[in-house]
C-alpha cells in the first residue's frame, strides 16, 4: 500500500553497522514505495543527512565511531535537521536506555528483532508527522515572507507620506520667504544651523532631524504682514514695528492644532524665536530658560543668517561683523551657553553658509 502521492518517494535513512540488518529493512520497506539510503555509522549518517535530507531516520544505537545516542543528539540540535523523525532501533530493553534515547531526541523506538508490521506502522505515522511539520514550517516561511513584503510596502508608503509632508513644509516655508531676493536660501542655512546646534547640545538623531524640518517655518507668519511693511526699504515706525512683531503669533496660529510632530515643533519655534534671554523679546516676553530650548536655538540661527543676508532695509553684514554681534548679544539677547557653542562652531557655521549661499531647491533641503 503506497503512502500519499507525491512527485518523489519518501527517503528513509537506515543507520546500522550490520549490512544484514539494512537488507532486512530494505526488504520490508522498498515494496511499500520507500527509497532506502544507508550509512554504517553516525559520522557517515550526519554527512548523508546534510546532503540528501531524508524524511525519516532509522538509527541503530550500538555502533562504532559514533553511537546512536550521540548521532541523534547532534541531528536534533541543528535547526535544519531537528524536525526529521528519528526512530531508535536497539536490542537494549532497559528503561534507562530508553530514557537516554529520549533525552538524545529520539521520536520513537523499535526493538530488535524488528516486526515488519510494527515497522511499517511506526514509519507511516512518523512520516505523517514529518509532512505536517514540513507544511507548518513552509507556512511560517510564507507568513514571514508576506510580513516582510508588507513591512517593506508600509515603510515605502510611510517614506512617501513623509517626503510629501516635508515637501509641503518646504514649499510653505518658501512662500513665507518668497518676496525676499534670496528665496529659500535663508531657510536652507538657518535650518542647518539649528540642526548643528541641536546635535552638539545633545539632541538625538530623530530630534535633530525634526528640528531641521520644523525650523524653516519660523517666519511663516510673515504671510500675514502687509507688503508695505515687509518690503519697506527704511526703518519701520512704531506702529509698523508692532504689526511686524505679530508675525510670530500669526505663524503660531497658522500652525496650531496639527497632529504632526514637525508642525507642533514648528509652532513653538514660530512663536518663540524672537524671545530674548533678558525677557525683552516678543510676543510674550519670556525670560531665560522659560524660553523653549528650540526657540533659543532657532533665535541665534535666525539672527545670524539675517545679519549676513540682504534685506530691503539693509545690505548684508560681513561674517566677521555678524559673529561679533552674536557675541555681544550673549546673556542679553541669546542664551549664554548656546552663544558660546555657536561661536565655537564658527568653522562649521561658515561652511554651511558657503554651501547654501544661494538657491532653495528641494533636493538641497533634504538630508
Amino acid at each position: 500500500m503506497m503512502l500519499e502521492a507525491r512527485d518523489t518517494k519518501f527517503k528513509i535513512l537506515v543507520v546500522d553497522d550490520e549490512p544484514k540488518n539494512v537488507k532486512i529493512i530494505e526488504g520490508f520497506l522498498i515494496p511499500e514505495g520507500y527509497e532506502i539510503i544507508s550509512a554504517s555509522d553516525g559520522k557517515e549518517a550526519i554527512k548523508i543527512v546534510e546532503e540528501k535530507r531524508p524524511d525519516l531516520i532509522l538509527l541503530d544505537i550500538m555502533m562504532p565511531e559514533m553511537n546512536g545516542f550521540e548521532t541523534a543528539r547532534i541531528l536534533k540540535s541543528r535547526k535544519d535537521t531537528m524536525l526529521i523523525p528519528v526512530v531508535m532501533i536497539t536490542a537494549l530493553k532497559e528503561v534507562e536506555d530508553r530514557v537516554k534515547a529520549l533525552e538524545a531526541g529520539a521520536d520513537d523506538f523499535l526493538t530488535k528483532p524488528i516486526d515488519k508490521t510494527e515497522l511499517r506502522a511506526r514509519i507511516r505515522s512518523l512520516i505523517k508527522v514529518k509532512l505536517y511539520n514540513d507544511y507548518m514550517k513552509r507556512y511560517r516561511e510564507i507568513l514571514e515572507e508576506e510580513v516582510q513584503r508588507r513591512t517593506l510596502q508600509l515603510r515605502q508608503a510611510l517614506k512617501e507620506v513623509k517626503e510629501a509632508s516635508l515637501e509641503t513644509i518646504f514649499r510653505l516655508s518658501q512662500a513665507a520667504e518668497y518676496k525676499d531676493e534670496e528665496t529659500g536660501a535663508h531657510i536652507l542655512r538657518m535650518s542647518r544651523y539649528t540642526k548643528l546646534l541641536a546635535e552638539k547640545i545633545g539632541f538625538n538623531k530623530s530630534e535633530s532631524e525634526e528640528l531641521l524640518y520644523a525650523a524653516p517655518l519660523h517666519d511663516v507668519g510673515k504671510i500675514g504682514i502687509p507688503d508695505s511693511i515687509l518690503l519697506k526699504p527704511g526703518k519701520l515706525n512704531k506702529r509698523e514695528w508692532e504689526i511686524m512683531k505679530t508675525h510670530t503669533s500669526i505663524g503660531a496660529k497658522i500652525l496650531r492644532g496639527s497632529r504632526s510632530g514637525y508642525i507642533k515643533l514648528a509652532e513653538v519655534i514660530a512663536k518663540t524665536h524672537h524671545e530674548r534671554w533678558d525677557g525683552n523679546g516678543y510676543p510674550i516676553g519670556l525670560k531665560g530658560e522659560k524660553i523653549p530650548i528650540v526657540g533659543r536655538i532657532s533665535a541665534i540661527a535666525d539672527v545670524f543668517d539675517a545679519l549676513i543676508s540682504k534685506r530691503p532695509y539693509k545690505e548684508p553684514f560681513s561674517v566677521e561683523t555678524a559673529f561679533e554681534i552674536i557675541r555681544k548679544g550673549r546673556g542679553s539677547q541669546f542664551d549664554p551657553e548656546i552663544t558660546d557653542l555657536f561661536l565655537k562652531l564658527r568653522d562649521k557655521i561658515v561652511e554651511i553658509k558657503e554651501t547654501y549661499e544661494k538657491g532653495g531647491n528641494l533636493h538641497l533641503w533634504k538630508y
